[in-house]
């Protein structure tokens, strides 16, 4: 049972990847293509926003120019987003994916009208590139096109199962949120997403949930409205 109309779902590359966290994982795309299927069906609108973890890192080039680090980065979330649109319309799930740098041989540009009418339409729709601007991450660009499209609510699809008070891998006794208010992430510089793009959720009143995207039909869950992960609003 639905709780949302239109989404925006932010996904790791690694969620693409195996164990590894490297690479794609035809395995791992068809466990999230099958819950994307599912929610489509449910008449769900849904954006995606991928990031390319699984190929290449910003900080990974400590020596490199950052504007040159992130656009490579950018190239990455390309292949994922290609990956992904192709293994959901094997499955017969319309498909459109939208890149913030031009690169018109494999992908529409982003325009944001075109966006909605792909929505409304019943596509899915793969936003990749990111902002298209170096300096800012993915989340942000995922909390940028939330906004744009409107979506309900932003999920953010992670390897943790919510919003801790402190890192649970180093501290057992760490407490995790079921929900907190965006100012409270801020202020105690919590790691659930970056500033930039808790600040963008908050002026634009778009709740954040943020949940185990490794769990099985955590995704339709989260859009069912059941109790996982942590909200914050």
């Amino acid at each position: 049972m639905k709780k949302y109309k239109r989404i925006l779902i932010k996904i790791s590359g690694e969620a693409l990847a195996d164990e590894s966290g490297i690479g794609l994982c035809e395995e791992s795309i068809d466990l999230l293509v099958d819950q994307i299927k599912q929610l489509w069906l449910q008449k769900v609108e849904i954006g995606l926003v991928i990031g390319g973890g699984n190929f290449w890192r910003g900080r990974q080039g400590s020596n490199m120019d950052r504007s040159t680090a992130d656009h490579m980065g950018m190239l990455a979330t390309v292949i994922n987003a290609l990956a992904l649109q192709d293994a959901l319309e094997q499955k017969d799930v319309p498909t459109r994916v939208q890149t913030s740098l031009t690169i018109t041989r494999v992908a529409e540009p982003y325009i944001l009208r075109k966006a909605l009418s792909h929505l409304e339409k019943g596509r899915v729709v793969i936003f990749g590139c990111g902002t298209g601007n170096p300096y800012f991450s993915t989340d942000t660009a995922a909390a940028l096109r939330a906004a744009e499209i409107k979506a309900e609510v932003l999920l953010c699809a992670k390897n943790i199962d919510g919003v801790y008070d402190s890192d649970p891998k180093l501290n057992k006794n760490a407490h995790r949120f079921d929900q907190i208010s965006f100012m409270e992430v801020i202020n105690k510089e919590l790691q659930a997403m970056d500033i930039t793009a808790i600040s963008m959720c908050k002026e634009n009143h778009i709740p954040v949930l943020v949940f185990d995207g490794r769990k099985p039909n955590a995704i339709i869950d989260a859009v069912g409205g059941l109790n996982i992960g942590t909200v914050i609003k």
